[in-house]
This record gives C-alpha cells, sequence and structure tokens, in this order.
C-alpha cells in the first residue's frame, strides 16, 4: 500500500467493558475501589518496610519494590479505564497509545524479573541461611532492583520501535480498556505476521519459559526445607506458597494474553482485568495475609498513627 495516500489515524477509539451507562456507573463504582485499594494496600508495604526497623532484611527490602512496581503497573491503565466510563468519548491520542504500552511492558518486564530476584533472594536464604545477610547485602540488592528496571526497559523499548513506525489508516477502534500490543497491532494497514511473531516471542514465550523456571526453582526450595526443622519449615513454606501464587497470577494471564496468535477471543478483557487491576491489589493483600511479621508491622504503624492523630 503507497503509504502516500494514507490517511494517518491521530487517536484510537476504546469499547471498553460496556456499552451500557448503567453498568458503566456501577463498574466505576467497582474499579475505583479496587485501584483505591491497590493504592493504599502498596503504600501501606512501603511505608512499613521504609519506617519499621524490623522489617530490614533484605526480603522486605525487595517486597517495598514489588509494591512500588504494583502501584506503578495499575497506574498505567486504571486512571484512564476510570475516566472512560463517566465520558461517552472514550479516546486516547496516537502518542498517549504508545506511551501507555511503553509504560505498561516497562513495568511488566521489570516485574518479571523482579519476581526471579524474589526466588533468589527464598532460595539463598533456605539453602545458605548463616550467609543470607552477607550474599544479599546491600550492594547486590539495589544492583539487582537496578538490573529489573533496566530489563523491563529494554524489553518495552524493543516493543515500541516495533509498533512506531507502523502505519494506521483505519480502523481505529480497539476492542479493549487500554492500549496493548496484541489489539493495536491488528489495526496497522500493513502485514503484521513477522511482527506478531516477534511479539509472542519477546513476549509469550519469554513468560512461559520463565514461568517454568521460576516454579522449577520453588519446586527446589521446597524439596531443600525437607532437612529444615519443624518451625522454620514451616514459616519458610508459608513465604514460598505466597511467592508461587503471587507468580502464578502475574504469568498464567499474562502466558494466555501473548504466547498465542493474536486473534481476538471472548475472554481477553475478562483476562486483561485480572492481569492489570486484581493482580496489582491482590498482592499486597496476600504478602500481608500470610506473613506474621508484616502483619506485626502494620499493626504498629497503625497504632503509632493513632498516637500521633491524638497528639
Amino acid at each position: 500500500m503507497d503509504q502516500g495516500n494514507l490517511t494517518w489515524v491521530s487517536e484510537f477509539v476504546f469499547l471498553g467493558l460496556s456499552q451500557i451507562q448503567e453498568l458503566q456507573l456501577f463498574l466505576f463504582l467497582v474499579f475505583l475501589f479496587v485501584y483505591i485499594t491497590t493504592v493504599v494496600g502498596n503504600l501501606i508495604i512501603m511505608v512499613s518496610v521504609t519506617f519499621d526497623s524490623r522489617l530490614h532484611p533484605p526480603m522486605y527490602f525487595l517486597l517495598r519494590n514489588l509494591a512500588v512496581i504494583d502501584l506503578c503497573f495499575s497506574s498505567v491503565t486504571a486512571p484512564k479505564m476510570l475516566v472512560d466510563f463517566l465520558s461517552e468519548n472514550k479516546t486516547i491520542s496516537h502518542r498517549g497509545c504508545m506511551a501507555q504500552i511503553f509504560f505498561f511492558h516497562f513495568l511488566g518486564g521489570a516485574m518479571v524479573f523482579f519476581l526471579s530476584v524474589m526466588a533468589y533472594d527464598r532460595l539463598i536464604a533456605i539453602s545458605r541461611p548463616l550467609h543470607y545477610v552477607t550474599i544479599m547485602n546491600t550492594q547486590l540488592c539495589v544492583g539487582l532492583v537496578v538490573t529489573a528496571w533496566v530489563v523491563g526497559f529494554v524489553h518495552s523499548i524493543s516493543q515500541l520501535a516495533v509498533m512506531l513506525p507502523l502505519p494506521f489508516c483505519g480502523p481505529n477502534i480497539l476492542d479493549n480498556f487500554y492500549c496493548d500490543v496484541p489489539q493495536v497491532l491488528r489495526l496497522a494497514c500493513t502485514d503484521t505476521s513477522i511482527l506478531e511473531f516477534f511479539m509472542i516471542c519477546n513476549s509469550g514465550m519469554l513468560d512461559a519459559i520463565w514461568f517454568f523456571l521460576l516454579l522449577t526453582s520453588y519446586l527446589i526450595i521446597l524439596v531443600m526445607l525437607r532437612s529444615h526443622s519443624g518451625e522454620a519449615r514451616r514459616k519458610a513454606a508459608s513465604t514460598c506458597t505466597t511467592h508461587i501464587i503471587v507468580v502464578s497470577m502475574i504469568f498464567i494471564p499474562s502466558i494466555y494474553l501473548y504466547a498465542r496468535p493474536f486473534t481476538p477471543f471472548s475472554m481477553d478483557k475478562a483476562v486483561s482485568i485480572s492481569h492489570t487491576v486484581m493482580t496489582p491489589m491482590l498482592n499486597p493483600m496476600i504478602y500481608t495475609l500470610r506473613n506474621q511479621e508484616m502483619q506485626a508491622a502494620v499493626k504498629r504503624l497503625g497504632k503509632h498513627w493513632l498516637v500521633c492523630k491524638k497528639e
């Protein structure tokens, strides 16, 4: 197709989750509650770990950074979705769409690598408990966190480098509530089969392989726990179970969305909601509910806040 004769698309239109006005208001209230819970839950983890001196082991330093990623990740899509529930024109500019794709995959890529960092942390804690603090020192932890962000950036910029040159001449309707590679790629006015294969390898297949490696590593950790004493084994197994739940919640929807041809299915929106909105809310709940130290820290934070309020 002669690109000189194309009418370039300047904005995209979201179909959203529903076209029924009354249902949109209900969904707005539901997802507003979800987003507020996400923000508050992750902020509680960040504040508790920062100001509670008992939560300074490396695991909690990493948990705080995961909370930062969760908070930022949900903020890429949720605010725009909430605004669109109350708006008749659910549009986003071409630049805004590309920016959303960049930050979505930047934070998603960082999160995937960061989960590997947390698995490595548990492996060291269980296999070499006497040397744990020495190995997982501050310098290494900071280096691993920075590496996670760099990996996310490289992953995202490779996606964006492929998307930016694509011609979009219409239609411009996205059957979703946010911009993502599968939906946007289908609107390009050119053959995208090779690009689709690259995206599947860059996101979906890597997710599937990474997920398998993480589950294998946690299986190894659980086997190693058999040599530990009763209480230590119970505590470590609980922590590993928490990590497995979080890893599964993040990877399974991601594999469904990206490790297959980008043909739309009826379950896509439901899985996208789980991936972008629900998981960042559930992560802090899971970590807090299954971690006695975090529960105690949140209670201390609450008591300290009440004392300060009375004064």
